[in-house]
């Protein structure tokens, strides 16, 4: 059993045990909670408690604590039995194996007089008939046995303590039901009082506590003791049972290895053998069989040289000739050379073994010298192979027997290794199966023999096994036992186990055997010594836990109630801080909206020009207060997990433009340029929330005004998150020029908005996790759209590039002396952005500029804004639709955000990027220019010097009286981002330019231009009938303002009475209900919140009370519609005026029946939604 298998059975074993202990803990604790809980009940809770059996609990938990104490102990001992039993019974299958391996072994020597060598063979034969089967299937078999039946009891014990346990708890809810109708009984018979009950009931809860820590103590040292006890007898066992699993299966593993050696070398060593022998036949048939004979010298040494591969054991081949003495003399004239003896009788001969030094051989009756040789032994050709004593010997017995016989080892020629010499007989004519000794001696011609350098054969074997490292490897003649002859391998090390395997050669009169040895001794049993320290560990580790456990299910009660007190306290401080929120808002609000409104109406009177700057100067530094109120009160709400977004309609290029008009006054100031882009492939409108929207880009474009000095620009760009995914297939031209920054050395300026070098974009959002809006919706109608401002401003310092989205950090001390801010508008955009469903992220170098990405998510819309959001323009858009545009500009993307604004109009737009091809524009034969309504024309460009031309193709363009063909050329506009003398008026006296267009470009700025300049609509601009306004709506209108603040009714009154209104005031509540019962004129109300005795909210709650009353008298015919001013159905529109921007006392708002919200200070968009809703244009 492996560790990891036995890590998988430990692991199987403490998964129920542990499922128990986790019931058992979690019992005892739901108990103790309980009881604690039923002393913090109500008085009538704990009357209904006191009907339950509370006396008989104690002792139905102490004797179902006693029963599983019994299970558990059953269980512990069934398994120390079966592990026990598990052990014996591998010994016993082991046993009865062998016992059954022996009986057979026995009747196979009995019956077929079978030795125990050739049952090895047979063994071995067998073994090499299954090759194709998997060698550790048989041990896989017997492995997995135990294994198996291992696991099965497992369960079989898991499952039979599951079954204890479930019966335990039926058992206990039986022997509860008994003693609750004993105790409901001896209830019935003895009626208690009130105060009695809580107080037997208190005693009773006291009693049940002490006795269940006390029996819990007992029971948990008992059991401690008796876990501890098992685990520590348990690891020794293991240690045991893994240490002798250990032992076997390295006599296992190294008795496989050798006998895989053994019988490599054995079939190895009987395919050479087989060889040699085919050898010998063919010298018999092509020598000894042909006259002349088929074979010399060369022959065989060139045939014994390509068929070398075939006896890859072999190292040498030679014949040797049968000569007798009669027949030398003949046979050396005919040779050429002289037969030779070995040089000494052992065969011990020197490295370089020369013939010609030689003697020749002694007198004999018969010689067998060599005539033919492997080209690796020609050095024995002329040799007696007769005069050597083992070949002598060798020879005899190979002609006897008709069989290849091998010597014993001895050095080889040359080669100083010993060897073994196999040598075959060869015979003149074919001779029977059971031909006599002296038969196959007559018929002997000469003798094959093939050399064989069995330290080299070894080695060859083990160098094709991949362990041939881990053991050490002996061959050994043990022809004679008492002195085995080492013919492999080095001195022998003693490593604790030996095995041998027998080989058989093919010699029966030759024994060799092959001794192996692990190559290391073996290592600790360090999977027994961790297998049973980790029990043991374990053991210890659970009992720790379960005495803790104990100790701590008391402190968890106490820990409980002070969590539930620190809940409630939580709770209240989450509500206060909510109200403080809602108090801050609505003090500090409060008195700006009377500081601004009085401001507004002040700026309605007549002043001087000194006096009106410093009006505005006022206004709009309380505008910059309410700004930074709002942010702060947005970082409190994003803290406190408040903010919540909308999701309504809104054109999100509108809402672009909007943000560029807070900032183009600032732009134009330092000339900087400030622009915006929307890819085409951006849905005109979307669903989302537009205020947070505004608010993260105005965020980031303010930050890149207040960074950016005189020079550069500042570039907004807006596209679908998937168009960037793939930057290869970019096909947005704007896109595609902004992600590769390339500087054009002829005029030193680069492929930006203003030719100033930037950032790489690309590394903004390159770590955007979730970038693609179909891997994070997934829904149809989503998109996610990234957004990213672009500037070539000081940048952010490396050091401060970390901490830019905390809140009220600044880059440096220094920044917020040069620059000012509170540093709290990055870190507000985040989590907005978060909310988004998008990414926020930035790149900054110091001295070039920054650039920050965001993705959001929004929703499409099915409809279109641009017809909402402009009503006064629509006639004008329609007019200009179809018109042709040339833009002139040197920049492309500066010349590509131009043509975007132009289609937004529907001008279709070509873009000339340099004076030249402007020129063939408008000059070429096919009168293209007579389609040009316009050409407009860059600063940068205008101001060139290379512009002469171009003026001079102008005038030729322009007719002398334009008021007869008003569009018979075209009219130039002149880009400029700030408005100099030399723009305004130069141009204009040199009738060049018609007008020029001031940066950032809006949609509301060009129409009024083209209005103007091109006349479009100007006919039809009288017959249109006006747009309703704000004082269309409120005109005549009885309005009732509602607020105790009196400055406030003066801001709400004064705003009102401007627009036309008849504006009542009242201070209260109270007042307002009685103003507001019906019937009455008024025709709306505006009503504030927080006033004192009656607030805003319990007065309209009244007011529609006293309305829903009314109708159901006028419903019902109580009342007619004559009494109460014709009216058919009284609801009078309430708005509240909150300085309060936290939405859930808006969602209060509608909820108490308020028809709509306005926040102070008032605006008059603000208004102009409220008021659309209520009433119609007068």
């Amino acid at each position: 059993m492996t560790f990891s298998a036995l890590s998988g059975v430990f692991l199987n074993l403490s998964r129920p045990f542990l499922r128990i202990y986790r019931w058992l803990l979690g019992k005892m604790s739901l108990n103790s909670k309980l009881s604690v809980c039923n002393g913090k009940l109500s008085t009538n809770s704990k009357l209904k408690k006191g009907k339950d059996p509370l006396h008989g609990s104690s002792c139905i938990w102490r004797w179902r604590r006693q029963l599983l104490f019994l299970s558990f102990l059953g269980f512990v001992i069934g398994l120390v039995f079966y592990f026990s039993g598990l052990a014996d019974g591998a010994s016993r299958t082991k046993e009865q194996t062998l016992a059954k391996c022996e009986d057979k072994a026995r009747i196979l020597q009995e019956q077929f007089n079978v030795s125990n060598d050739q049952l090895h063979v047979l063994a071995s034969l067998f073994s090499e008939s299954d090759q194709d089967v998997p060698k550790t299937r048989v041990h896989g078999d017997r492995a997995r046995e135990p294994c198996e039946s291992f696991y099965l009891s497992v369960v079989k014990a898991c499952w039979w303590a599951f079954v204890g346990v479930v019966l335990s708890c039926l058992l206990h809810c039986l022997n509860g039901k008994l003693h609750g109708n004993r105790k409901e009984k001896l209830k019935g018979h003895q009626p208690l009082t009130q105060q009695q009950q809580l107080q037997e009931q208190k005693q009773q809860q006291q009693q049940q506590n002490q006795s269940s820590s006390r029996g819990a103590g007992k029971w948990r040292k008992k059991l401690l003791f008796i876990f501890v006890f098992t685990g520590v007898t348990g690891s020794i066992w293991l240690f045991w049972h893994l240490n002798n699993d250990i032992v076997f299966r390295r006599k296992e593993t190294l008795a496989n290895m050798c006998d895989e050696r053994a019988r490599m070398l054995q079939d190895q060593f009987n395919v050479s053998m087989n060889h040699v022998h085919a050898l010998a036949i063919l010298v018999s048939t092509f020598h000894h069989g042909k006259q002349p004979s088929a074979i010399d010298q060369k022959t065989f040494e060139e045939y014994t040289e390509r068929t070398a591969f075939e006896r890859p054991l072999t190292s040498g081949v030679a014949y040797a000739l049968r000569v007798l003495h009669s027949e030398r003399e003949l046979f050396e004239k005919q040779q050429g050379w002289t037969i030779k003896k070995m040089e000494t009788e052992d065969q011990t001969l020197v490295q370089d073994c020369i013939p010609e030094n030689l003697d020749p051989s002694p007198y004999q009756d018969e010689y067998a010298p060599v005539i033919f040789s492997q080209k690796t032994v020609s050095h024995i050709v002329s040799i007696d192979m007769m005069s050597g004593k083992e070949d002598r010997e060798n020879i005899l017995r190979a002609r006897a027997s008709g069989k290849g016989v091998l010597t014993s080892p001895f050095k080889l020629l040359k080669s100083n290794h010993l060897g073994v010499v196999l040598t075959f007989a060869v015979y003149n004519t074919d001779l029977p199966r059971d031909a006599k000794p002296e038969q196959r001696i007559n018929a002997t011609v000469g003798y094959l023999g093939a050399s064989y350098d069995v330290p080299s054969l070894v080695e060859k074997l083990l160098q094709q096994l991949a362990s041939k490292q881990t053991i050490v490897v002996n061959v050994y003649d043990t022809t004679n036992k008492t002195a085995p002859i080492n013919m492999y391998g080095t001195d022998i090390i003693d490593t604790g186990l030996l095995h041998v395997s027998g080989l058989d050669f093919g010699d029966p009169t030759r024994k060799h055997e092959m001794h192996c040895r692990f190559k290391h001794k073996p290592p600790p049993p360090w999977t027994a010594i961790t297998a049973s320290v980790g029990v043991l560990v374990i053991t210890l580790l659970l009992g720790h836990i379960f005495h803790a456990a104990i100790n701590q299910i008391a402190k968890v009660e106490r820990d409980f109630w002070k969590v539930m007190e620190l809940k409630h306290r939580a709770e209240a401080a989450d509500i206060a801080k909510s109200q403080f929120l809602a108090t801050v808002s609505h003090e500090i609000r409060t008195p700006m909206n009377g500081v601004l409104g009085m401001l507004q109406m002040l700026m309605d009177t007549d002043l001087d020009a000194n006096q009106m700057d410093y009006a505005q100067t006022a206004h709009a530094s309380g505008k910059d207060l309410i700004s930074l109120i709002n942010e702060l009160l947005d970082q409190a709400k994003i803290e406190s997990g408040r903010l919540e977004l909308e999701a309504v309609f809104f054109d999100l290029r509108a809402v672009l433009d909007n943000v560029l008009s807070l900032f183009s006054g600032k732009s134009r100031e330092k000339g900087i340029e400030l622009a915006v882009y929307v890819s085409d492939q951006v849905p005109e409108s979307v669903v989302g929330d537009p205020g947070r929207f505004r608010q993260i880009i105005t965020n980031l474009v303010g930050n890149s005004v207040k960074f950016t000095q005189d020079k550069g620009h500042i570039f907004v760009s807006v596209h679908l998150a998937d168009e960037v995914r793939f930057p290869l297939d970019v096909r947005d031209e704007v896109l595609k020029q902004s992600l590769t920054l390339v500087q054009d050395w002829s005029k030193n300026s680069y492929n930006t908005l203003s030719g100033f070098p930037v950032v790489d974009r690309w590394k903004s959002w390159e770590n955007f996790k979730e970038f693609s809006g179909k891997d994070l919706l997934g829904e149809s109608g989503k998109i996610k759209l990234l957004v990213t401002v672009e500037d070539t401003g000081v940048g952010i310092p490396l050091e401060a590039q970390d901490r830019i989205f905390t809140p009220f950090m600044q880059a440096d001390s220094s920044t917020s002396r040069n620059y000012g801010g509170t540093g709290i508008g990055l870190s507000i955009s985040k989590p907005l952005v978060d909310l988004m469903g998008g990414e926020i992220g930035f790149v900054s170098e110091p001295g070039m500029g920054s650039t920050f990405s965001f993705t959001a998510a929004f929703s499409k819309a099915e409809m279109s804004y641009l017809d909402v959001k402009w009503p006064h323009c629509d006639p004008a858009v329609s007019e200009l639709q179809g018109l042709m545009a040339l833009v002139v500009d040197d920049k492309s993307i500066r010349a590509e955000v131009t043509r975007y604004h132009l289609q937004r109009l529907g001008i279709s737009t070509d873009i000339a990027l340099s004076l030249d091809s402007a020129c063939a524009y408008l000059s070429s034969s096919s009168s293209v220019s007579s389609h040009f309504a316009m050409v407009v024309v860059d600063k940068d460009v205008w101001e060139m010097d290379t512009t002469l031309q171009f003026h001079h193709l102008l005038k030729e363009l322009r007719p002398n009286d334009r008021t007869k063909i008003p569009y018979s050329s075209p009219k130039v506009f002149l880009l400029a981002t700030t408005k100099s003398h030399m723009e305004s008026s130069e141009p204009k006296s040199d009738d060049l330019v018609d007008r020029v267009l001031m940066k950032p470009l809006r949609l509301s700025g060009l129409i009024s231009c083209f209005q103007q300049v091109l006349g479009v609509d100007r006919k039809r601009q009288p017959n249109r009938r006006k747009p309703s306004t704000i004082g269309n709506f409120l005109k005549n209108k009885r309005i009732l303002v509602v607020d105790d603040n009196i400055v406030n009714r003066r801001v709400a009154e004064g705003a009102l009475r401007k627009y036309g209104a008849i504006v009542t005031c009242v201070d209260s509540g109270k007042a307002a209900l009685g103003m507001l019962k019906p019937p009455h004129n008024f025709d709306a109300c505006f009503m504030d919140l927080q006033m004192p005795e009656m607030d805003g909210f319990q007065a309209t709650k009244q007011i529609r009370c006293l309305e829903s009353l009314f109708n159901e008298r006028i419903e019902s015919g109580e009342a007619s519609t004559e009494m109460f001013a014709d009216v058919t159905h009284w609801h009078t529109p309430i708005l509240a005026m909150t300085a309060d921007v936290i939405r859930a006392s808006n969602e209060e708002c509608l909820k108490c029946g308020m028809d709509d919200y306005v926040s102070k200070p008032f605006e008059e968009e603000q208004l102009y939604e409220a008021v659309a809703k209520f009433f119609e244009s007068g």
